[in-house]
This record gives structure tokens, C-alpha cells and sequence, in this order.
């Protein structure tokens, strides 16, 4: 500090002005924010990749990026009837053309109706176009076995992430012992930490049990809340099913129960859903936290706060560029709720294309449309080619001594823990590395492999582990799995 406030006093005598933002003056929760998944690793990938595209010798050809869930960057191929009415909605002259089948036409035409102007390229209300928002609430009425949903407690976003980053402003409150801490999983999607530390909130760790296939324990929830209330106020507690990165899927008796004990606790209840389409494992069935809250009957269904989110970015449907999302709020407080559409205001909208997208994924095709058996079969295509990637993941990690992977029941990731010899963490230390970021550094340099290590997610102390997407086509996943095995093997090797 001394050093930088010397080094800008001789800035001064020097004649030169000095900055006004520097890290010194700059918000501090912004420096305390990490994201792994975007991170240094990341970083070295994209170094490497252009290092092979001005011809250095690597000892691999390819960076393979399966560090996150990118669909289609991965190469799986959008949906044509998606992207049929999208087109039609960005171009609309194409409704004169043969090459596009009367359910899509229809379709877009139904969007644009709803648009300013007839158009893609206007602003719609801050809380999404009413007629998607309507669409919205039918949908989760069907998925629900017919419990209603009320288009006005349905916000489109910017992605779920914008919702979920909105919510956890309008928790955020109090300083020191009434600062609000949140609940969230460890492991856990790292928007969690970051976006908490950026409001500078507490962040409660509960941990899954990794022995029980990442099960949620309440006996662990009850240990964070109650040890959190010595320094901070919880408030809320965050739940992401099915699991992102450890890929399991709640069951319904853990969702009551977890339920009992918001209520109770006197939680708000952050149900992160986005890939409730991702779920693969037999006798593994998704259960939404709306379903299974309003089934419970009061006082819970009449009084416990909720908000649950979904995604375009994941499921079958993988088009994360777009950011088309929503957000469902079950019991909030009126006045809150205004406050909320107010913050969502100040962004204006979600983008357009991404509200239409989500319009096509809540409202597909009928079996009574041309479109519909393409639709059916692509979408089932995804899916299953998902579920047996999910199988290999798993099987092949677990021929490997030293690594041992939990059946990926759901999502698009697995998370194995690996074994590391006391010399390789040793070296970690001596380069201020964490002994699995270490491994994976390791791991990208010799095979181009590129994974976000555990300690990015958050793990059990002397535990160390990495997430990897199961996104790669299979005959690439196949060999990445088969590398990095042989990889382990000779780390392993050299450091034991």
C-alpha cells in the first residue's frame, strides 16, 4: 500500500495525473469475486489455442473445452424447429418463403403479433412480452399436473442468471451480525459465490454428501444455519436440482423435507432448476419445488417464500447464447414483488430473441403439427445420446485407480474426486497453487484437456476433485475420458 502511494506521489512530481480508479480505490467486493469456471484455466486454454493456430508444437492438436456447459459449442446441433420460428421472427419477410413448414409460420407470427412494432427489434415491458409470460404459467401448469401458475409471478430474464442475481439484491440487507448470509451448496455453481460477494453477503456453506451420491442432508443444513447465526442473519437458502457441478437429482421425501425446514427456519428458498430436462438416471425423476410445495398443502404452500428458475441454455434445447430465462415467485410479498419489476426496469428487458426462444421450449410443437415428430425425435436424440454419455463418465472413471465418480444422474457434468500424492500437493503449494488447480493446469498443457478444478466449486477439506461436461460428441468424449484416465495414471506415477 505505502509502495503504491509512493509509486503515485512521484506520478505527481512527475507531472502526470494521477488515476482515479485504481485497485486501491476501486469497490472491493468486486476484487473479492472469483469464477471459476471463466478462470485462469480458461485463460491458459485460450493462450494455447492460439499458440497452435501459429503453428508451436504441442503434444496435442486440439484444446478440448470441457470445462463448461456449451451445448453447441460443443457440437451439438440447435433444434430446427427452433431456430426455424427464430429465424422468422428476426427476418419476416421469410413468411413468404415454401422453405419453412405452416406450424413455424404460425408460430412467429403469434411472437410478432406480441412485439412492439410487429418486431424483435423492440423493447418489450420490463417483466417479459405477456403473451410468453402466459405461455410461461401454461407450461408449468402441464409440468405440474395442473397446478395453476399466475402469469404476473413470472418474470422472463436475461438467462436464469439475471433472475437469480435479482433476487439475491432484494435478500440482501443489514451490516455485521445482521449482515444476510445464503445458504448455498458445496459444491456450488460459482454465480452463487460470486454474485454474494459482490453484495458483500455472508456465504453459508452446507455440504453435500458425497458418499450418498451428493445427497442434501438437512442434519448438515440444521449445523450451517445454526453455526452462520453466531455472525451473520440467514436469510435464504439456495438448492440447484438437478445438481450443478456434482449432477444428482432430489428426491421428492429430500424436497419436503428441505421444505419443513425453510418454513421452520424461517428461509426464503431459492430452487435453481435449470436442468430439469437433464435427468437420466433410472428411477431418478425431477420434482419441482412449486409441485411439490403446493402438494404439501398449508401452512407451507400458503406461506413459505419461493423462487424457481429456468433456462434455455440447458436441457435439450442448449442455446445458451440467446440468455432466455425466467423466473417464477410463489407467496413473495406483494410490495416486494413491486420493488423487483422495478429493479428489473432499470435493465430495461430481456433480449427479445431469448424471450422467443423460451416461448418455443415452454410451448413446442402439438402432436398435431407438421413440425411435431421432428421436434419429438431430435429432442429425444439429445437426450438419450446425454443419458449414455452420463453411463460413461462414470464407468470409465471408475476402471481408474485413484479416481472414483458418483453416478451422474442429472445435469451435464460429473465431478470426480481424485486421489493426488503428497509430493504433487507439496509442489502446488511451493507455486501458491491449489493442489487441483495444479493437476488440471497439468492436465492442459500435456493433453489440451481443459476441466475447472473442484476448489473452484468448493469441496470437503483434503479432498480434491474437477468438473467435466459429458457435452463432448460421444466419439470425442470416449477419447477424452480415455486420455485423461491415462493422464492420472502417469501423474500418479511421477509424483508418487
Amino acid at each position: 500500500m505505502a509502495l503504491r502511494a509512493g509509486a503515485q506521489s512521484q506520478a505527481a512530481r512527475n507531472g502526470l495525473k494521477e488515476k482515479v480508479l485504481t485497485l486501491d480505490t476501486m469497490n472491493p467486493c468486486v476484487q473479492r469475486v472469483e469464477y471459476a469456471v471463466r478462470g485462469p484455466i480458461v485463460l491458459r486454454a485460450l493462450e494455447l489455442e492460439q499458440e497452435l493456430r501459429q503453428g508451436v508444437k504441442k503434444p496435442f492438436t486440439e484444446v478440448i473445452r470441457a470445462n463448461i456447459g456449451d451445448a453447441q459449442a460443443m457440437g451439438q446441433r440447435p433444434i430446427t424447429f427452433l431456430r426455424q420460428v427464430l429465424a422468422l421472427c428476426v427476418y419476416p419477410d421469410l413468411l413468404s418463403s415454401p422453405d419453412f413448414p405452416e406450424d413455424a409460420k404460425r408460430r412467429a407470427q403469434r411472437i410478432l403479433q406480441a412485439c412492439g412494432g410487429h418486431s424483435l427489434g423492440a423493447y418489450s415491458i420490463s417483466s417479459g412480452i405477456q403473451l410468453i409470460r402466459e405461455d410461461v404459467a401454461q407450461y408449468i401448469k402441464r409440468r405440474d399436473g395442473g397446478i395453476p401458475a399466475d402469469p404476473n409471478n413470472i418474470f422472463l430474464s436475461t438467462g436464469a442468471s439475471s433472475a437469480i442475481v435479482t433476487v439475491l439484491k432484494l435478500l440482501v440487507a443489514g451490516e455485521g451480525l445482521s449482515r444476510t448470509g445464503v445458504l448455498i451448496p458445496i459444491p456450488q455453481y460459482p454465480l452463487y459465490s460470486a454474485t454474494l460477494a459482490e453484495l458483500n453477503a455472508v456465504q453459508v456453506d452446507y455440504y453435500l454428501d458425497e458418499d450418498n451420491v451428493w445427497a442434501l442432508d438437512v442434519a448438515e443444513l440444521r449445523r450451517a444455519l445454526y453455526q452462520a447465526r453466531d455472525h451473520c442473519r440467514p436469510r435464504a437458502l439456495c438448492v440447484i436440482n438437478p445438481g450443478n457441478p456434482t449432477g444428482q437429482v432430489q428426491t421428492r421425501e429430500c424436497i419436503e423435507a428441505v421444505i419443513r425446514f425453510a418454513f421452520e427456519e424461517g428461509l426464503f428458498l431459492l430452487a435453481d432448476e435449470v436442468y430439469q430436462d437433464n435427468v437420466y438416471a433410472e428411477g431418478s425423476r425431477f420434482h419441482s419445488f412449486k409441485k411439490v410445495l403446493t402438494e404439501m398443502g398449508p401452512p407451507y404452500a400458503e406461506q413459505q417464500e419461493l423462487a424457481s428458475f429456468h433456462s434455455v441454455s440447458k436441457g435439450y434445447m442448449g442455446e445458451c447464447g440467446f440468455r432466455g430465462g425466467y423466473v417464477e415467485v410463489v407467496n413473495m410479498d406483494p410490495e416486494v414483488q413491486r420493488q423487483m419489476l422495478k429493479l428489473m426496469s432499470v435493465r430495461l428487458c430481456p433480449p427479445l430473441p431469448g424471450q422467443a426462444l423460451l416461448d418455443m421450449v415452454v410451448n413446442p410443437p402439438a402432436p398435431s403439427d407438421p413440425s411435431f415428430q421432428q421436434f419429438q425425435a431430435e429432442k429425444q436424440d439429445v437426450l438419450v445420446e446425454l443419458a449414455a454419455k452420463a453411463k460413461l463418465t462414470e464407468q470409465v472413471f471408475n476402471e481408474v485407480p485413484g479416481i472414483h465418480c458418483n453416478p451422474v444422474q442429472g445435469a451435464m457434468y460429473s465431478f470426480p474426486r481424485v486421489q493426488l500424492p503428497p509430493r504433487a500437493v507439496h509442489r502446488a503449494q511451493e507455486l501458491g497453487m491449489a493442489p487441483d488447480m495444479f493437476f488440471c493446469m497439468c492436465l492442459l498443457e500435456e493433453t489440451g484437456i481443459c476441466v475447472v478444478p473442484g476448489s473452484g466449486f468448493g469441496q470437503r477439506e483434503g479432498t480434491y476433485h474437477f468438473r467435466m461436461t459429458i457435452l463432448p460428441p460421444m466419439e470425442k468424449l470416449r477419447v477424452l475420458l480415455e486420455k485423461l484416465s491415462r493422464f492420472h495414471t502417469k501423474f500418479t506415477r511421477e509424483y508418487s
